[in-house]
């Protein structure tokens, strides 16, 4: 369809059922968002045969700071998205506009790394479209308009839903839909790791790309066991809140990266590269020279990742088992492990300022036992994850809005797919 041709079937609710799937109770604004992104396309490109693609963000529900040690996640994609309004073109450039940002553009015949783009959507663009080509698959100009609610740093991925769009994007524009979910995530990750450069685990662009709620095992990250997990909160009657406490993210990427560092010099001590070659028997069993050698903090964030990768473990097997309060125990257990022993719930060079601590006080005091709260992600001033019964989510997500600001609690839902072609 050109773009008037899409604009009035989604005027006139062609795509309705699809956004209840997609967004639930975020349905309702989606008709307005997609007509708005049409015109942006057309007012930056003109009118063409066009398709709109969707990528979703991702919560991380267990498996704090595991992935990185090969170890076990548990994670889900949720009903905040980007989408892109897409148009092929014949030559090999991909230009791109994200709502008022400059536009970018990226010729597919140069994939070469460059320096001056790190840590740019360029550097991103150009890392996906190398790691498509690095795997034989076909890639191709287009023109795109893109637009995201997923809320840039608030712990939901916003850089793996922008890669799983991209990819996805070029797997149906050049590869017939080709390109496996796995494959994409993997070259989300390659971009953001050589092109971007960020060192990022694999967890966030596997559940952007795979979806829905995913346990996924890191032991071979080359080839890492994806299961899907059938499960409806909403069922149970709870809602999956996270809280951006707005802390300050300056000045943090030594805390960020000290926990992977300080977990492998564990391993080190054993002559291994990561954790998971480490059996947590053998890291017991020598503590007193590992404090020694590696520092208490060090061997406390070992054994965080040992019993971390158990939890995950256990909920796969409650929801599975459809035992919600076995889950919401290991949640509340990841949550306390992650205070106390990974120790990434505020920075020790910032004691003043204790964002996600009093959220996490906060969240205590509102649910008085019922659900359970935790630190969300990397940690240290970012968000925190809730999950809430109905009947306090209204009271839970005003308490939370008065004390970090209006919004600042999204109340979200998990959605049943990845990266996709909406029409």
């Amino acid at each position: 369809m050109n773009n008037n041709e899409l604009y009035k079937y989604i005027e006139d609710d062609g795509l309705a059922s699809l956004f209840t799937e997609l967004y639930f109770d975020k349905a309702p604004l989606q008709k307005s968002r997609y007509l708005e992104a049409i015109k942006s396309f057309e007012k930056q490109f003109g009118v063409h045969d066009i398709a709109i693609y969707s990528a979703p963000g991702r919560t991380e529900i267990g498996g704090n700071h595991t992935d990185h040690q090969h170890g076990e996640v548990l994670a889900a994609s949720i009903n905040q998205d980007a989408i892109a309004v897409v148009a092929v073109t014949e030559d090999q450039r991909i230009s791109l506009v994200s709502g008022d940002a400059p536009m970018f553009t990226v010729d597919c015949n140069d994939s070469d790394v460059k320096e001056n783009e790190k840590n740019t959507t360029q550097s991103l663009i150009r890392g996906v479209v190398a790691g498509l080509k690095k795997n034989g698959y076909r890639v191709g100009g287009f023109q795109a308009y893109v637009t995201s609610d997923v809320l840039i740093g608030a712990g939901l991925s916003s850089s793996a839903a922008f890669e799983t769009l991209l990819g996805t994007i070029l797997s149906g524009l050049y590869n017939d839909g080709t390109v496996s979910a796995i494959e994409i995530a993997k070259i989300g990750q390659y971009a953001e790791n050589v092109y971007f450069g960020k060192p990022c685990g694999l967890m966030d662009q596997m559940a952007c790309s795979v979806g829905s709620l995913v346990h996924i095992d890191f032991a071979d990250p080359s080839s890492p066991v994806v299961e899907k997990v059938e499960y409806d909160f909403s069922k149970k009657g709870y809602h999956l809140c996270i809280t951006d406490t707005k802390g300050s993210h300056a000045d943090l990427t030594p805390d960020y990266a000290a926990v992977p560092a300080e977990m492998k010099s564990v391993a080190a001590y054993f002559g291994k590269e990561v954790l998971h070659e480490v059996s947590e028997e053998d890291v017991v069993k020598n503590i007193a020279a590992l404090r020694e050698k590696c520092g208490d903090r060090a061997v406390l964030r070992a054994l965080h990742f040992y019993e971390e990768n158990k939890r995950v473990q256990k909920q796969t097997k409650a929801l599975k088992a459809d035992e919600i309060d076995t889950f919401l125990k290991t949640v509340a257990a990841s949550g306390a492990s992650s205070f106390q022993f990974l120790q990434n719930v505020y920075t020790n060079h910032d004691i003043t300022h204790q964002n996600v601590s009093v959220s996490l006080q906060l969240a205590e005091m509102i649910l008085q036992g019922r659900g359970a709260a935790r630190v969300h992600g990397g940690g240290f001033a970012g968000t925190m994850q809730a999950w809430v019964p109905d009947d306090l989510v209204e009271a839970y997500a005003a308490q939370m809005d008065a004390v970090f600001g209006k919004g600042a609690c999204s109340v979200l839902a998990i959605r049943g797919c990845g990266g996709i072609r909406v029409i």
